[in-house]
C-alpha cells in the first residue's frame, strides 16, 4: 500500500508544515537544567472545584521551587463541554488563592512562544503529525458507524472480553487500499486510529514521581486519535502539546493511570521523550467513619466558590492544602509562623501515595491562626474584598469608612494587643463581629440582670458625668462612683467578703452599661468603644437602652 498517498488522500497538505519544521518553532527552553515546567490543563467547563487548586498547588510550587515555568493549556477538543468564561473563571479564581501562571491561555507574558495555549487553534499541528503517522504506518482510518462499535461492545461485554477496538475487533486495521478509497469515493465519514504496537501479554515497569515503581500492562488499543471534525483526541494532542511546550513534569489524578500505557505508547510513536507522570491521590473525608472521595454531589466543600462565599482567608486554604501536598510542611509551618508558605521546599516525591485526607475542621484551625496574624490594614482590606464580592448593601456602605473600621478591628481583633483574637475563621464573622458600631446594624437585646430602676440609675447617673476624653483610669472611676447610688459595691474586694450586704458589683455595673452600648453582656474594652463610638451615639444608646429595657430576668 502506497502509505504516503493514502496519508494526503486522508490528511491534505492545506500548507501543513513538515514536522521537523516544528522543532525550530518550538524550541527547547533556556531554563536550568533541573527547572520544572508544569502545567494546568483543565477542559473549558466552567467549573473547577479543590482537586483542581490541589493539583494547581503541586504544579506551581514544583515550577517555582525549582525556577521553572508554570503555564495554563486550555483542553478544548470537546467543544460540547465548552462554558463561555470558563477560562477566566479559572484564572480568577486560582488568583484568588495567590496562584499565578507564568504564561498560557489569557495570560500577558513575554513568555507566550509556546502557544497558541488552545488545543482547537492548533489543529494544523495535530494534522501535520496525523499525517506523518499514516505515512510510516502507525496509524490509519476507521469508517465504523456509532452503531458498529456498540455492536462490537455489546458482543464483547457478552464474551466476557475487555472492550475496546483490538486484534480481531479492530475491522479496519486491515482494510485493503481499494477498500479505503471505495469509502473514502462514498464520503464516509472516518476518524484516525492509533495502530498499536502493544501486547497485553507485555508488562511496563514506569517510574511514578510520586507513587514510586508502577507496573502496568502494554496498551493493544487502536484508538481513536483524529475525530472525524479534524480535531483530536486528549490521548494524542496532549503528547503533541506536552513535548512541543516542553513540559518536564504532568501532574494528574491517579484515575489517568489507565491511561498511562496509552500515552507511552503514542510518544513512542511520535518519537517523543514522554514527560515525567506523577499521578495524585484523590482528596478524600471522612464519612461516618468511612473514608471516601470527595464529591460533587454531596460535598459543598469540594467547590472552590464554597471558600470564597464564606469567606475563608486564601492563604490558610493554601497552607492548608500544603500540609496534605508535603506531609512535613505542617512541622515546617509550626517552626516557621510568620514565614511564606512559598520559602518551603516543596518536592514532588513527599506527596501521599495514599487518599490525603481533607478535614474541615483542621482547615478551620489554620484559618483561625493566619487571620489572627493580619494587621488591622489587611485584615480591613481582606474583610473587604469579602464584603465587596457577599456582603450587604449595609456592609458594603460601612466598608467605604476605612479609616473608622480600623479603629473598630484593631479593638475587636486585638491588633496591636497582648492578646489576639483567635476565633475568626472566616470573613463573614468578622464582618458579623463588628454589626454593633454601626447604628443601622445595631440590634440590641437589653438582656439585664437587674430590675428597671436599677438600670435606669446605672444608665442614667453615667450619662450625667460622661467624657469621651477620659482615659480608662478615669472612665472606671466614674463606673465605680455609681456603685452606691444603687446599692453596689464599689470595690470588688468589699463584695467578696460580704456579697450580701451589696445588690451587686462594679462589675455588674459595667455590664449594665455594655447591654445598652453594645447589645451584648460581653465585648471589648467598653471604654474604647465609646469613644470609637463618640459622645452623640454613646449617649444616645445610653437613653435607648433606658427606654427598652426587659423585667429582670428570673
Amino acid at each position: 500500500m502506497n502509505l504516503k498517498k493514502l496519508a494526503s488522500a486522508l490528511i491534505p497538505d492545506e500548507g501543513l508544515l513538515s514536522i521537523d519544521k516544528y522543532e525550530h518553532i518550538y524550541p527547547p527552553r533556556d531554563i536550568a537544567p533541573k527547572a520544572e515546567v508544569t502545567r494546568l490543563a483543565p477542559s473549558p467547563t466552567g467549573f473547577i472545584h479543590l482537586g483542581n487548586l490541589y493539583s494547581a498547588l503541586a504544579d506551581e510550587r514544583s515550577a517555582h521551587t525549582t525556577d521553572g515555568i508554570f503555564y495554563l493549556r486550555i483542553e478544548d477538543t470537546d467543544e460540547k463541554r465548552k462554558v463561555d468564561g470558563a477560562v477566566e473563571s479559572v484564572i480568577r479564581s486560582l488568583k484568588y488563592f495567590g496562584i499565578n501562571f507564568d504564561e498560557g491561555a489569557e495570560i500577558q507574558s513575554p513568555l507566550n512562544i509556546y502557544g497558541p495555549y488552545y488545543q482547537r487553534r492548533r489543529a494544523e499541528i495535530y494534522r501535520a503529525f496525523v499525517k506523518d503517522m499514516i505515512e510510516r504506518g502507525y496509524a490509519y482510518p476507521c469508517f465504523c458507524t456509532e452503531d458498529e462499535l456498540n455492536a462490537v461492545r455489546e458482543k464483547q461485554t457478552g464474551e466476557k472480553k475487555t472492550t475496546g477496538y483490538y486484534g480481531e475487533y479492530a475491522v479496519c486495521r486491515n482494510l485493503s487500499e481499494s477498500e479505503i478509497y471505495k469509502n473514502l469515493g462514498e464520503g464516509k465519514p472516518f476518524v484516525i486510529r492509533l495502530k498499536s504496537q502493544g501486547s497485553i501479554e507485555n508488562k511496563i515497569i514506569f517510574r511514578d514521581a510520586i507513587k514510586g515503581e508502577v507496573t502496568v500492562t502494554e496498551n493493544d488499543q487502536d484508538v481513536v486519535i483524529l475525530k472525524s471534525d479534524g480535531i483530536p483526541t486528549y490521548h494524542f494532542a496532549h503528547a503533541i502539546d506536552d513535548h512541543f511546550m516542553r513540559t518536564t513534569l504532568v501532574i494528574r489524578g491517579e484515575e489517568w493511570l489507565s491511561s498511562l500505557p496509552v500515552h507511552l505508547e503514542l510518544h513512542k510513536a511520535l518519537g517523543f521523550k514522554p514527560p515525567r507522570y506523577a499521578h495524585t491521590s484523590s482528596l478524600m473525608k471522612m464519612d461516618g467513619g468511612t473514608k471516601r472521595k470527595l464529591s460533587k454531589r454531596k460535598d459543598p466543600e469540594l467547590s472552590l466558590d464554597y471558600y470564597r462565599k464564606a469567606g475563608y482567608f486564601p492563604k490558610a486554604v493554601v497552607k492548608y492544602l500544603m500540609t496534605l501536598l508535603n506531609s512535613d510542611f505542617e512541622e515546617w509551618s509550626l517552626k516557621n509562623p510568620t514565614a511564606d508558605y512559598r520559602d518551603f521546599k516543596f518536592r514532588i516525591e513527599k506527596m501521599s501515595r495514599s487518599g490525603a485526607l481533607f478535614d474541615l475542621d483542621k482547615l478551620n484551625d489554620v484559618s483561625r491562626t493566619e487571620i489572627s496574624m493580619l494587621s488591622a490594614v489587611e485584615c480591613f482590606e481582606f474583610l473587604k474584598g469579602w464584603v465587596t464580592e457577599f456582603g450587604t448593601p449595609a456592609d458594603k456602605a460601612h466598608f467605604q469608612n476605612e479609616e473608622y473600621i480600623i479603629k473598630v478591628l484593631e479593638l475587636v481583633m486585638g491588633v496591636g494587643g497582648k492578646k489576639r483574637r483567635k476565633d475568626i475563621e472566616r470573613a463573614e464573622q468578622g464582618v458579623r463581629l463588628i454589626d454593633y458600631f454601626f447604628d443601622d446594624t445595631f440590634a440590641p437585646e437589653y438582656s439585664y440582670r437587674f430590675d428597671a430602676q436599677t438600670v435606669n440609675t446605672v444608665l442614667g447617673e453615667f450619662l450625667k458625668t460622661y467624657d469621651p476624653a477620659d482615659d480608662n483610669s478615669a472612665w472606671f472611676a466614674k463606673v465605680k462612683a455609681i456603685a452606691p447610688t444603687v446599692g453596689f459595691a464599689g470595690e470588688m474586694s468589699d463584695y467578696k467578703k460580704e456579697p450580701e450586704k451589696y445588690k451587686g458589683n462594679v462589675s455588674d455595673i459595667a455590664e449594665i452599661l455594655r447591654i445598652a452600648v453594645t447589645g451584648m453582656p460581653n465585648s471589648p474594652d467598653l471604654c474604647t468603644i465609646m469613644r470609637i463610638l463618640g459622645k452623640e451615639r454613646t449617649a444616645e444608646r445610653l437613653k435607648r437602652g433606658m427606654s427598652k429595657i426587659k423585667k429582670k430576668q428570673v
